[in-house]
């Protein structure tokens, strides 16, 4: 999938960079492309990407700093060289366990926060369609039952 999005964007890009149309085609390549990137659609998916990686960023780097001091105890430790060179690198083989933890929970609750938000939106979206049909159908049917 990433292929193919990668292709399509070096097809456009090339296309648009390498166009003899000239100005005036780019000019309309440009004013297409900013109608599309302007979509509320676009822009919700622009949203969710951004706050997903904002939470690995805010994620990974706790796990990092935690895992540092991990190494830095073990290589300091009480023992032969070899014995702190095997400790300070099962320690680092635990660190990135860690980091890989840390980077698939924050995938996790970044997930589960934007479904809870597209859900909220689509449920809003659809009480506010729900209630701009009721006031039409349902008009007519109070009006006949009161008469």
């Amino acid at each position: 999938m990433k292929g193919k999005i990668g292709l399509v964007i070096g097809l456009g890009a090339g296309y648009v960079l390498g166009s003899r149309a000239g100005r005036e085609r780019y000019e309309q390549i440009k004013t297409q492309w900013l109608k599309l990137w302007h979509l509320d659609q676009v822009q919700r998916e622009v949203t969710r990407v951004q706050e997903f990686a904002k939470a690995q960023a805010a994620a990974v780097p706790g796990a990092l700093w935690t895992g540092a001091v991990r190494v830095i105890k073990a290589a300091a430790s009480e023992g032969t060289p070899e014995q702190r060179l095997h400790s300070a690198v099962d320690a680092t083989k635990d660190a990135a366990d860690d980091v890989v933890d840390a980077a698939k929970d924050a995938a996790a609750d970044a997930q589960r926060a934007t479904a809870a938000k597209t859900n909220a939106a689509s449920t809003s979206s659809a009480k506010t369609a729900k209630s701009s049909a009721k006031p039409a159908s349902g008009g007519g049917k109070k009006t006949s039952g009161a008469q």
